[in-house]
């Protein structure tokens, strides 16, 4: 089956947004493909406001999530595969969903799902999600 990934974060971006809240993504940033402002990347990680006050042209496809946005003022092109979409949360009550690797996936050193991932494999054990104010 194809990931449910894409369709679970366009349908939190809306119930997020149909609630008057802001739509925040925390995305792995060593992942290959990721396009963002690198000056932004904390611990490997950047959480982006997605809401649409902040970016413009979002598009949420199937295989990768893109818009515009201006960093410190500079427009810049965000273009990230959704295989590195972490989480997505509302940043008024940190409602939301923080997603895990899915069978199949590549790794995020992109060798590949031999089977045996194990938790113990990455860095960190899953991925964190911090709150930020």
């Amino acid at each position: 089956m194809m990931s449910s990934r894409p369709y679970l974060v366009r349908a939190f971006n809306e119930w997020i947004l149909d609630n008057d809240c802001t739509p925040y993504i925390v995305v792995d940033a060593s992942i290959q493909g990721v396009q963002v402002p690198s000056e932004h990347v904390a611990n490997g990680q950047i959480v982006l406001n997605i809401s649409p006050g902040a970016v413009k042209g979002l598009v949420i496809g199937n295989s990768a999530l893109e818009f515009s946005a201006r960093f410190g003022g500079v427009p810049m092109q965000v273009f990230i595969p959704l295989q590195a979409v972490m989480a997505i949360y509302a940043k008024e009550n940190g409602e939301g969903m923080v997603f895990g690797s899915e069978p199949g996936s590549p790794d995020p050193d992109g060798s590949g799902d031999d089977g045996g991932g194990q938790a113990s494999e990455r860095p960190n054990g899953r991925p964190t999600l911090k709150v930020v104010k």
